[in-house]
């Protein structure tokens, strides 16, 4: 794979210095590697692009394609070449023991490649003498001299995106559509070239020619992710432009990940350090040895997962190990996480939460015009609206099927069977993102539930929000900026709605403590976000509902939870899962996805039962390595 390397998985890890002179021995070892490599490159470009430059000049194809079949052939390159591209073995080890952040299987799969080639070039006189040999050496340096020094600029400036050279950059990101084409073809007629070359397949004797043919013979199969591989790199283009001409990041305010670095003066705040502490403090309140693994880890990236099952194992043993992984964990976040005030001062989230505030949210409240509806459940399904007798068959068969789980099943039936508990006209929901298109919110509202929304301060959300408050039976209260009734008109009143879970998480506690004291409210966490973003406000939420808990007599939670962790399942779920696994991976299709997914698709993630106090504890293991530990 001519250009493999141009894959954004073999980005070398950014520098956490900013120039050579603070660089530590770890980065100015990789500075040395690539200025070599890239030196090496340069000079088999150098012996070879002249003559094949100087044959177009002819306007003679022929006269082309003859310089490209000797390239191989000239003073110096054959050397160089191979001493340059063996040392790509060392990208290997560099990504093994943590150098890059690229991952081992995919590195070594990319840089052997390569030395198949070489390998063929070398032992085949037939491949050297034809215009592929050359073609593949000139893509190759051409895309290896700006990759090497691309990195080469990022380690010293210390950002690979917005401190390379733009000409480097560009290059860097734009070469590949030419190149992998061309780098492609000529490794191919290389492979080809070789299969037939009676010199290459009797190198180690007549008795392994045969082995030798089908050996080299199969290699072409290898291309056929190519087109794959092309889209990675335009996509990973679009991605570093984007990135490059982002607008600067506004300074940090309210709820932050804590510095864990500095580059020059500038603080890191990096997810990967942090994840690390907070799960080693979680497990190491019940388990010091896997603390101690975990702060080792050295491929967080991909290694991760591994040490979040550990925790969840010792969860299991004991109800007082489970909690007390719990309180270590969220102790920990709140104690290095870092709340930065408005102006510029930051403490620790813990302190930020148990510091009095003078400043507080005014109060909105529209009440509901709509009558109060039926009180039948009713569920679409299928172009039709189920109720009564028909909804509780079809829920029989979605449990019998296994689409849901008796117990959700059960509840189902029993919200038929007592209309009453459709009135919600009594009951208090706070919605800490209230406007989450997966929230409970236009459910709440047709119930006539009294509902208390959080929600960013935009105007466009508290429009949609009130209005559906206005055409229901229900009510909805929510935190101002100005008194109801200073707002002039509706416009006014939905610009002066709303908060920021993450600059005023203090605020909204104290709101909400003091709210309708005596009712008790049902607090949810539905609020969603990308990325880092989304820890952030997970915390911030965690820190609402464990003060309101505290705080509040008969406060009740309820969260959106993802699939893609690891749970906890009954015993009737796990069994179903295996027999299903069973029944599955014996059929045609799932074999052959098994087989074209090295294992990686259709995977068992029904785990052996744990054994804790009070019986074994069943879980499924829905983790998603690119959804990342904090996101799970």
């Amino acid at each position: 794979l001519c250009l493999k390397k141009g894959s954004h998985f073999c980005e070398t890890r950014k520098s956490t210095s900013s120039n050579c002179g603070k660089m530590g021995p770890k980065d100015a070892y990789l500075v040395l590697y690539n200025v070599a490599c890239c030196l090496g490159w340069s000079a088999v470009a150098a012996l070879s692009i002249p003559s094949v430059l100087s044959s177009f000049t002819t306007g003679d194809l022929s006269n082309v394609n003859n310089a490209l079949a000797s390239v191989y052939g000239l003073d110096g390159v054959a050397p160089i070449l191979f001493w340059v591209q063996t040392a790509a073995l060392l990208e290997i080890i560099h990504a093994a023991i943590g150098f890059v952040r690229s991952p081992v299987i995919v590195t070594f799969l990319q840089v052997s490649s390569r030395i198949a080639a070489i390998f063929a070039i070398t032992h085949s006189p037939e491949s050297q003498v034809q215009f592929g040999a050359g073609m593949m050496i000139i893509s190759w340096s051409l895309a290896e001299i700006p990759r090497y020094a691309f990195y080469v600029a990022a380690l010293i400036t210390g950002d690979a995106t917005k401190k390379t050279p733009f000409p480097l950059f560009w290059i860097r990101y734009s070469c590949f559509m030419i190149l992998y084409p061309t780098g492609i073809t000529g490794e191919l007629t290389v492979f080809l070239a070789a299969a037939k070359d009676e010199v290459f397949l009797n190198s180690y004797g007549e008795q392994f020619s045969s082995l030798m043919y089908y050996m080299i013979a199969s290699l072409p199969i290898i291309y056929i992710g190519s087109p794959g591989m092309v889209l990675n790199m335009v996509g990973n283009r679009k991605k570093a432009f984007k990135k490059r001409f982002a607008k600067l990041a506004p300074p940090p305010r309210g709820l932050v990940f804590p510095v864990t670095e500095t580059k020059g003066t500038e603080p890191i705040r990096s997810s990967t350090p942090t994840a690390k502490t907070i799960i080693a403090a979680a497990v190491g309140a019940v388990n010091d040895e896997k603390a101690e693994k975990v702060l080792k880890e050295r491929n967080w990236r991909f290694g991760y997962v591994k040490h979040w099952i550990g925790m969840v194992d010792e969860q299991c043993k004991t109800p007082d190990a489970a909690l007390a992984v719990a309180k270590a964990g969220l102790a920990k976040a709140y104690e290095i996480f870092q709340f930065v005030r408005p102006d510029g001062s930051s403490v620790s989230f813990e302190d930020a939460m148990a510091a009095k505030n003078t400043e507080k949210f005014s109060t909105g409240f529209i009440k509901g015009e709509a009558a109060q509806g039926k009180k039948v459940l009713e569920v679409p399904y299928n172009g039709k609206t189920l109720a009564g007798q028909e909804l509780k068959d079809q829920v029989k068969k979605w449990v019998d099927y296994g689409t849901i789980e008796p117990s959700a099943g059960e509840a189902i039936i029993k919200c038929v069977d007592n209309p009453g508990w459709l009135d919600l006209s009594d009951k208090y929901f706070v919605l800490l993102g209230a406007g989450s298109a997966m929230g409970p919110f236009e459910v709440l509202m047709s119930l006539g539930a009294n509902v208390i929304a959080i929600d960013l301060d935009r105007p466009f959300i508290w429009k949609r929000l009130i209005n559906r408050a206005k055409n229901s039976s229900g009510s909805i209260t929510f935190p101002m900026n100005a008194e109801q009734s200073s707002c002039k008109d509706d416009d006014a009143l939905y610009a002066a709605s709303g908060c920021n879970l993450f600059t005023q998480t203090p605020l909204i506690r104290d709101w909400l403590v003091d709210l309708y004291p005596g009712k008790s409210f049902t607090v949810g966490s539905y609020a969603y976000l990308n990325g880092a973003l989304h820890v952030q406000v997970s915390l911030a939420m965690d820190a609402i509902c464990r003060d309101l808990s505290t705080k509040r007599k008969g406060t009740s939670l309820a969260y959106l939870c993802t699939p893609t962790d690891l749970h906890l399942v009954p015993k009737e779920a796990y069994e179903a899962s295996l027999e299903e696994y069973k029944t599955y991976s014996k059929k045609l299709y799932c074999i052959i996805m098994s087989i074209l997914g090295r294992g990686k698709l259709l995977r068992k993630n029904a785990r052996t039962p744990i054994p804790g106090e009070g019986g074994d504890f069943y879980t499924v293991n829905g983790k998603v390595l690119s959804v990342g530990l904090f996101l799970s």
